[in-house]
């Protein structure tokens, strides 16, 4: 596949006010495309597109809803007159173990994780066939391997791989593009804003592995994988030696993580 060329390209970033998506926004703004961006806070929203280059388009809404996402697509094909490249990166977390979970928390994070994704992709498809353009899921870490105390995310994240594997065989020929990226532990703010079991707000420490990554250096190898034609992307040292121990060595990936983000979850459940 030749390198795709960004110049004049339309492309649709969805949580987009937050780290990850900000950072993506003004990414593919350097590379000469034009951007739609998509954030529920419509406040940071309009900050961010103030820095953006003139004529970007700010579309406020939250992606579990239906209805927003086919009105996303429209609003933007309508502002731009077509529509290149959709990257669904809007995503929300959670904290807490599945005994101490209201399974309606791990609805609603598969709403936005996963059916979210699902709706603006098929909202988006017509379009991106016109214009043989591309596709991106912003997954995790915890879309190949399992990750205590977030049942509810990692089962979206799973989801998303699921999804788009098998979309990538369907449009592939039509000249499509289809990337999963898996990074793992990235300072974008999403582990602060994450919920607890009962939906408010979780109050267990986010313990991390490998440090975090800096939201630009995610974002420059995003753009450049699908400049390329990348179908994933492992973009940090975390995500890419997880992805050959869970391979390779499933059992002890599972202990060194449990020792690793567990202790805080474990010791709990033992004093209940």
């Amino acid at each position: 596949m030749a390198r795709r060329d960004f110049s004049g390209k339309v492309m649709l970033v969805t949580g987009a006010a937050g780290g990850l998506g900000a950072a993506l926004c003004h990414r593919f703004a350097a590379a000469g495309a034009r951007i739609a961006a998509m954030d529920r806070d419509g406040e940071r929203l309009k900050a961010l597109v103030a820095g953006l280059p003139a004529g970007s388009l700010a579309i406020a809404g939250d992606i579990a809803e239906p209805s927003v996402c086919q009105a996303a697509v429209d609003q933007t094909v309508a502002h731009f007159g077509g529509l290149d490249g959709l990257v669904n990166n809007a995503g929300i977390s959670h904290r807490s173990l599945l005994l101490d979970t209201d399974p309606a928390v791990i609805r609603r994070v598969m709403e936005v994780n996963f059916f979210g994704a699902l709706q603006l992709t098929h909202a988006a498809l017509p379009h991106l066939i016109d214009t043989r353009g591309m596709v991106a899921a912003i997954s995790s870490v915890a879309g190949y391997a399992p990750l205590l105390g977030r049942t509810g995310y990692s089962a979206s994240k799973h989801a998303l791989h699921g999804f788009f594997d098998s979309l990538r065989t369907e449009v592939e020929d039509l000249g499509v593009g289809v990337t999963l990226v898996c990074p793992s532990f990235i300072a974008t703010g999403i582990g602060g804003a994450a919920l607890g079991g009962q939906g408010t707000a979780a109050t267990s420490a986010r313990i991390t592995a490998g440090g975090e990554s800096r939201p630009d250096d995610i974002a420059r190898a995003i753009v450049e994988a699908l400049a390329q034609g990348c179908t994933l992307l492992l973009p940090d040292r975390t995500s890419r030696l997880a992805w050959w121990v869970r391979k390779f060595a499933p059992a002890y990936y599972a202990r060194a993580m449990k020792r690793r983000v567990g202790a805080e979850y474990l010791t709990s459940a033992k004093e209940t």
